[in-house]
């Protein structure tokens, strides 16, 4: 990456749309300078947007992610932040080992609905094989 990106590089380098990083602009977590109409993103920049896109993969909000990256900027002490950090891990990972949990009780629930289902069918072919008795007086 160079020192400064315009937003196409940017956008490509990134793997995400122009669309995305103007709305990341709007929320706060870049700031790029303008050169005429042109938006020059500096390293800090790219830095801010690399934290930004591994916050959304780990399912953080856009608030969480904007107040880890601007600690990052304010910090003096690493600490603060690393530990803001850890406390948003823990409840990310809280939330998805509920959701794990959740997943399993219903595809349980849906193997249970499974058999049900087909020892209705076999029951229905079963019955329907079997001799059926003549009526009298038809």
């Amino acid at each position: 990456m160079n020192d400064t990106q315009t937003i196409t590089e940017l956008a490509r380098d990134f793997g995400v749309t122009t669309r995305a990083i103007r709305y990341w602009e709007s929320h706060g977590l870049v700031s790029p300078a303008r050169e005429g109409g042109n938006r020059i993103y500096s390293k800090r920049d790219q830095t801010r947007l690399k934290l930004a896109l591994r916050g959304k993969r780990l399912g953080l909000s856009l608030a969480e992610i904007k107040d880890l990256i601007d600690m990052y900027d304010t910090a003096e002490d690493e600490s603060t932040q690393l530990l803001s950090f850890l406390g948003a891990l823990e409840q990310r990972r809280a939330a998805l080992e509920q959701q794990r949990d959740d997943i399993e009780a219903v595809l349980k629930e849906i193997t249970r609905f499974e058999r049900q289902c087909r020892d209705m069918l076999e029951a229905d072919r079963a019955a329907a094989k079997a001799p059926r008795k003549k009526v009298r007086g038809s």
